[in-house]
């Protein structure tokens, strides 16, 4: 059986030396390495033999199939290689032709959405402050009003990276870069805007994501009132969606702000006839602000007493949704190259 099986062998790869033409190669492979080929129905002997010699005679079939299939395999790329140089010798090449263009890079929607961000902001005034991505919980919250038990707690679903008495977490708002934007730039006037990434431990859904980009502004000054906060975002609006569109303003409250305020902008995906990004409503929130709090003024070395000021924070990915009526927070995360090459 041994001496049948190298003669199969030797027989297949000579007869496998000359072939060039794909019927033939493939009649080779049925003849030799088919399903009911020479290698099969020798293999189908193997149970038929004494018990001592099945061993070295399947681990030698095993040897002769590989090393056919691998001839196979080599043969073909081989005759591939061939039909290539001669279609490139036979035929005439243009070097007129224009060459395979190359696909350019471009901006992911929520980065141009950031930065056109930045721009209108920057036009009215205000500078980019950078902050930290991981905070102590004194910072992401008790500094903002929010002490440990407290019941505003529970809108923040946290991510906690380390437990001590400075208790470390993945900030879960921008808003701890107000008490450092603040004790970094007393006791001067402040403008900003504080960019980066959130985390919150919470289910993802199509308007809301365990990650996400928060926008933070922050101002104080003397004299500063609501009338100025609501007169920024509603001019910020207008630059950002056109002159024509709607928008309201709803009472709410953020412990680190008093009074505290969301503002909404129409729907232009359902043009305020109710959609599942909207929740039916018509309107979708784009950002929370308010007064900031006397204890945070205090918390960031000013005196309410002499000064006053207001604070936002917003979502760029909610704005980029209705900027381009995207439907589904989640496309921006899933690198999907249909929905990224639209912009």
């Amino acid at each position: 059986m041994l001496d049948q099986l190298n003669q199969l062998r030797d027989n297949a790869l000579q007869e496998l030396e000359p072939i060039w033409d794909s019927a033939p190669l493939e009649a080779w492979r049925v003849k030799y390495i088919g399903r009911k080929g020479a290698l099969a129905q020798a293999m189908e002997q193997l149970g038929a033999l004494p018990k001592a010699e099945r061993g070295a005679v399947g681990k030698l079939a095993n040897e002769v199939k590989t090393a056919l299939e691998s001839a196979f395999a080599a043969k073909t790329g081989q005759m591939q290689q061939r039909a290539l140089s001669e279609s490139l010798e036979s035929e005439p090449l243009d070097v007129t032709l224009p060459g395979r263009p190359r696909a350019r890079g471009r901006l992911h929607p929520a980065t141009a959405v950031m930065r056109e961000i930045y721009r209108i902001w920057g036009d009215m005034g205000f500078q980019i402050f950078r902050t930290r991505e991981v905070e102590t919980d004194e910072m992401n919250f008790q500094l903002l009003n929010i002490p440990r038990f407290h019941p505003a707690r529970d809108n923040w679903s946290t991510f906690y990276i380390a437990d001590s008495d400075q208790r470390v977490l993945l900030r879960t708002h921008t808003s701890p870069g107000q008490i450092r934007a603040m004790r970094a730039l007393h006791p001067n006037p402040i403008r900003v805007i504080l960019p980066g990434m959130c985390y919150r431990y919470e289910q993802i859904t199509a308007r809301s994501e365990i990650q996400f980009y928060q926008v933070e502004g922050l101002a104080v000054g003397h004299n500063i009132t609501f009338a100025d906060l609501k007169g920024t975002l509603t001019e910020f609006a207008r630059r950002l969606y056109g002159e024509n569109i709607q928008t309201r303003f709803r009472a709410d409250h953020f412990p680190f702000t008093e009074p505290s305020m969301e503002m909404d902008v129409e729907c232009i995906i359902c043009h305020g006839a109710g959609c599942p990004v909207c929740k039916q409503t018509g309107w979708l929130e784009i950002l929370g602000s308010g007064m900031v709090h006397p204890d945070v003024l205090r918390n960031g070395g000013y005196d309410p007493a002499e000064w006053s000021g207001f604070a936002f924070g917003m979502g760029p990915q909610r704005i980029a949704m209705l900027k381009h009526r995207i439907d589904d927070i989640r496309y921006f995360w899933g690198n999907d190259l249909r929905f990224l090459e639209q912009f």
